[in-house]
């Protein structure tokens, strides 16, 4: 495989240290964070796991996990820069009871390594310190190895449909007027963009729905576990609108995944672990309607991203006023306010 011509700089760079900016500290304070709350998640499903496969997978996850979290704190302590709080063993009971089947862990690691891939794919083109590159692209080529393994997974054990099937085009051609049809006229069938991101957001929202049902049946907080119970049935009504549109082209969809939650009500996981991890993945969602929105082309498509944006983004306002209400949310690194410096 031939290589970029390389490119010779004549450098005038001096040895001054060079600081960290802010996409930099964001980024890494991201990545310490929700590597944080994944260590206490898969050191929990360690404990009730029997297919040695998924437990190697799960191994593999964890392992990857410490070593970013590692690198992140050596970053930050060059820097003396202060240490996120996150997670810790404090919020989760490796004693607890089972709460998944096996099947569930490795659905739960797909969605999970593609929110990691989302916070390296966007950090990379904003980050210029080269230790900070290297762990960023490090992070992002190792978790797409683990991605391959999850697939190979699902795939070998028949946990998951791939993305459905469309007949090759017979030519090259230019769309025509009723290209944005949705609702009046003739409506054209979806093309592979948009059946892709239903799949996608399909098979993200039947993890997240499955997640989120476990977790409301275990919360200790009234004030958590209906916001839970909320966010289930906004994720089934947001899933079932997009199956039906995938249904409607006679294109077959994932499958839910409710059935992979057991009858436990122990919970292993802190209330403010569960908050933010739904809040985290809500978040998600968001991104991935913005690039669903992008390839889209019908109006009737349009509309239904537009209304579960809309809901999910109230979801995630909600979900983070009940996390400062508790005191569970803790302060990303900020601007300094020169308005408050100036008044004093």
């Amino acid at each position: 495989m031939k290589t970029i011509k390389p490119i010779k700089l004549s450098s005038n760079k001096t040895n001054t240290k060079e600081k960290l900016t802010s996409a930099e500290m964001g980024k890494l304070w991201a990545t310490y964070s929700g590597n944080s709350m994944a260590k206490c998640v898969l050191s929990y499903y360690l404990q009730h796991v029997d297919d040695e496969d998924i437990k190697t997978l799960l191994e593999n996850a964890l392992k990857l996990c410490k070593e970013f979290i590692q690198t992140s704190k050596e970053i930050f302590e060059k820097e003396n820069f202060p240490i996120p709080i996150g997670f810790s063993k404090e919020d989760v009971n490796l004693g607890a009871p089972r709460l998944f089947e096996d099947q569930f862990y490795v659905h739960y690691l797909k969605y999970a390594a593609k929110a990691g891939m989302s916070i390296y794919n966007v950090g990379l083109p904003l980050v210029y310190r080269k230790d900070v590159t290297e762990f960023f692209t490090y992070c992002m080529h190792s978790t797409m190895d683990l991605m391959e393994q999850i697939k190979e997974i699902l795939m070998n054990k028949g946990f998951i449909i791939k993305p459905p099937i469309i007949p090759v085009p017979d030519k090259a051609e230019f769309v025509h007027q009723d290209f944005l049809n949705g609702f009046f006229g003739h409506v054209r069938p979806l093309h592979a963009l948009e059946i892709a991101h239903f799949y996608d957001n399909i098979e993200n929202n039947v993890t997240s729905k499955a997640l989120i049902m476990a977790f409301a049946q275990v919360a200790k907080d009234e004030k958590v576990r209906k916001l839970f119970e909320k966010g289930r049935e906004l994720t089934a009504k947001n899933v079932e609108a997009y199956m039906q549109k995938l249904s409607d082209e006679n294109l077959p969809s994932p499958p839910f995944l409710d059935h992979l939650v057991t009858a436990s009500t122990f919970s292993p996981f802190s209330d403010k672990l569960m908050l933010f991890h739904k809040m985290d993945m809500f978040s998600m969602k968001i991104r991935a309607f913005g690039n669903s929105v992008a390839v889209n082309g019908r109006h009737d498509v349009g509309i239904i991203y537009s209304k579960s944006l809309m809901k999910i983004s109230l979801f995630v306002e909600e979900a983070a006023k009940l996390m400062i209400e508790k005191g569970w949310m803790e302060q990303p690194p900020k601007a300094v306010d020169r308005k408050n410096l100036a008044a004093n």
